[in-house]
C-alpha cells in the first residue's frame, strides 16, 4: 500500500535532561541548557528520516511536517522532500506548538494515516490531549528522545520505529491501544515514583519493535530476598579500589543498602572508596573517575521493557559506556524480571550506533546468589 500521509512531529527540547542528570526536561529547560545540555531529538530525528529514505518510504509516501526545528529542517538535512505545515512556532518550542500540530495534521485538511512524533512522555500526553479534544482516532507512533518513556506508544529506537512505519504502509502490523502514563518529573527529582495512566493512544503494532509500558518491581517477600541475593553475591566480587557507576532501581539500590551507603532509587551514582556520590551527571562521572580500566556499570533493565541504556540512566552516556567497556557491564535483574522479558532479550537505544553495536550480543546477567545467565542483547 502506498501514497499515505505521514504526520511527523518533533519536540526539539525534548531527552535535554538525561546526561545531566535532571530526569527530564519538564520545567527546567533553562537549568538544562546552563548544566551543557545538548539538543536530542534533532539527531533521533534525522535517524528515523535517513532509514525510511533508504527504504523508499519517503519518496513512495507523502510526509507532511511542522516549519523550522520541529521536522522541516532535519528533513531538509536528510534530503527528503516534505510538506510543511501552515503555522508558526515559538522560538524555544512549547507543548501548545505541539497540539496544534497534532490538530492541524488529524484534521480534514491533512487527514494523515499515521501520526510520528519524536518526544517523550510528556510528548505523547500532549499529542493524547490534542487528539482527544477533537475525538480523533489518528493512529500514533512514538520515536523516543526523552528521559524516561514510561508509555507504550514508543518504538525501541528510531531504526525500530522506520520498521513500524513499514509494516503498518505493506498492512502488516496489528492495530492496537497503548497506555500513556503521567510521569510527575519533579516528584521523580525528588527520588519518588508518582505514575499514573493518563490515557490511551492507537497505534500500529509489531512484536519487539514497540517497547511496551514500564512494569513496577512487585513489593513481595521472594522479590526482596532475590534481590537480597544479588547484591550480596555481587559484593562479594568487587574489587576496593574499583570504581562503580551505579545505575536506577530498586535491586541497584539493595546493592546499596547492603554496602552501607545512601543509593538514590531513581538516579545514577558513583561508588567509589567506600563512599557515594549521588545523583551524578555525564559531566561528574567523567571527571571523578581515574582509572577506567578499573571502573564497573552496575545496571538493571526496565522492567517490562528490558532495556539496560536508554531509558532514565542517560547520565551514563555512550562516552563513558565506551570507556568502560562491555567486558565490564554488570548487569542484574530478578527472576521475576527475566520472566517478563519480551522474548527474553534485553534492549539498547544508547543513541550512538557504534555503541548500541558493541553492547549487543550476549551479557552476564545475576539472577541470584551465585545465579547468572546469558541473555540476548538486541
Amino acid at each position: 500500500m502506498k501514497g499515505l500521509k505521514i504526520g511527523f512531529i518533533v519536540n526539539p527540547i525534548a531527552g535535554m535532561g538525561g546526561r545531566v542528570g535532571l530526569k527530564g526536561t519538564d520545567n527546567v529547560l533553562e537549568e538544562a541548557i546552563a548544566l551543557g545540555a545538548k539538543p536530542v531529538a534533532p539527531q533521533r530525528a534525522k535517524a528515523f528520516l535517513k532509514k525510511i529514505k533508504e527504504k523508499g518510504i519517503a519518496a513512495e509516501n507523502k510526509i507532511i511536517t511542522c516549519p523550522g526545528i520541529m521536522g522541516e529542517e532535519e528533513a531538509r538535512e536528510v534530503g527528503i522532500n516534505v510538506e510543511v505545515l501552515p503555522m508558526r512556532i515559538k522560538e524555544r518550542t512549547t507543548a501548545e506548538d505541539t497540539e496544534r500540530a497534532a490538530v492541524m495534521l488529524a484534521s480534514d485538511s491533512y487527514n494523515v494515516d499515521l501520526i510520528v512524533f519524536v518526544g517523550g512522555d510528556g510528548t505523547a500526553k500532549d499529542i493524547h490531549d490534542a487528539l482527544k479534544e477533537k475525538e480523533s482516532e489518528t493512529l500514533v507512533l512514538g520515536i523516543p528522545a526523552g528521559v524516561k518513556m514510561y508509555s507504550g506508544i514508543f518504538a525501541v529506537n528510531p531504526a525500530e520505529a522506520a520498521e513500524v512505519v513499514e509494516a503498518f504502509i505493506k498492512g502488516e502490523a496489528d492495530i492496537m491501544d497503548f497506555e500513556i502514563m503521567d510521569v510527575d518529573e519533579s516528584a521523580i527529582r525528588n527520588d519518588r515514583i508518582e505514575i499514573c495512566l493518563y490515557g490511551y493512544l492507537r497505534g500500529p503494532y509489531l512484536p519487539m519493535r514497540i517497547q511496551g509500558t514500564k512494569q513496577a518491581s512487585p513489593e513481595t517477600l521472594d522479590e526482596k530476598e532475590n534481590q537480597f541475593g544479588i547484591a550480596k553475591f555481587v559484593i562479594e566480587s568487587m574489587k576496593p579500589n574499583a570504581s562503580y557507576i551505579l545505575g536506577p532501581g530498586t535491586t541497584v539500590k539493595t546493592l546499596g543498602d547492603l554496602l552501607g551507603v545512601k543509593k538514590t532509587l531513581l538516579g545514577v551514582d558513583l561508588y567509589l572508596n567506600g563512599k557515594i556520590i549521588n545523583d551524578v551527571n555525564e559531566e561528574t562521572i567523567i571527571k571523578n573517575v581515574k582509572d577506567w580500566e578499573n571502573t564497573w556499570i552496575i545496571v538493571s533493565p526496565i522492567g517490562g521493557q528490558g532495556i539496560i541504556f536508554g531509558r532514565g540512566n542517560q547520565q551514563i552516556s555512550p562516552e563513558i559506556i565506551r570507556r568502560v567497556g562491555k567486558e565490564r557491564i554488570i548487569v542484574l535483574a530478578t527472576k521475576n524480571k527475566i520472566q517478563r522479558l519480551k522474548n527474553g532479550v534485553l534492549r539498547i537505544d544508547t543513541g550512538d550506533p557504534e555503541v548500541d553495536e558493541m553492547l549487543r550480543g550476549y551479557i552476564k546477567v545475576i539472577t541470584d546468589y551465585r545465579e547468572w545467565r546469558l541473555l540476548p542483547v538486541k
